[in-house]
């Protein structure tokens, strides 16, 4: 399928960028991330506008995330019984209600980009749960906003290497969560060495 989606983004790709983003929020399992990376290359090549582009899987991201966290919210039965037969997204929602509650608008925020496979779970989550939908929708478009731009920009950059950069795509996120856990790690250990760093100037 993915193969295919490719070949189709040249003809329909702002109508097939939203679609895909879109589903991509409710879990469906398509390439979202691979097929921005193959749309920035597209506008680098002029073959697709860059606003458009942007505007597409910026509008079908959103729009995705309203609809799963209307989903959770008023087709929650449903959802617990389309995932009792299935173990492994019954685990990643679990794991979703965890992030959304005890990170609040920040689960939401990183679980669009830094944590993606937990992104639809969050959306179904924070319904269930009954969130802010406004807050919902102000941290989810910022962190969508992220998604968006950090994809489009890696294939309009690397538009010469596509082939290679689509090939570690998947590690991407990887290496942004480590990133965020090294600053993370060193903005905790400064606020833990300022006490420290007091009580020597006092002696």
């Amino acid at each position: 399928m993915t193969d295919y989606l490719l070949l189709q983004l040249a003809d329909y790709g702002v109508a097939l960028l939203f679609i895909v983003t879109f589903s991509s929020c409710l879990a469906a399992p398509v390439p979202a991330s691979l097929l921005m990376l193959t749309a920035g290359a597209f506008v680098a090549s002029g073959d697709l506008s860059a606003t458009t582009v942007m505007a597409s899987a910026l509008a079908g991201a959103v729009l995705g995330d309203q609809a799963g966290y209307t989903l959770g919210k008023y087709g929650r039965s449903g959802l617990f019984a389309y995932l009792d037969n299935r173990p492994k997204r019954a685990r990643l929602l679990e794991r979703a209600e965890i992030m959304a509650t005890r990170y609040g608008g920040w689960g939401v925020f990183f679980s669009r980009w830094l944590v993606a496979p937990l992104g639809p779970y969050v959306n179904f989550a924070a319904g269930i749960a009954g969130h802010s939908r406004i807050k919902f929708f102000l941290w989810g478009i910022a962190g969508e906003t992220v998604w968006v731009t950090l994809y489009i920009s890696l294939g309009y950059g690397f538009s010469a290497n596509i082939g290679a950069v689509a090939e570690y795509a998947a590690d991407i996120s990887g290496l942004l969560a480590g990133l965020t856990l090294m600053m993370a790690s060193g903005i905790w250990l400064l606020r833990a060495l300022r006490p420290v760093g007091r009580s020597i100037k006092k002696l």
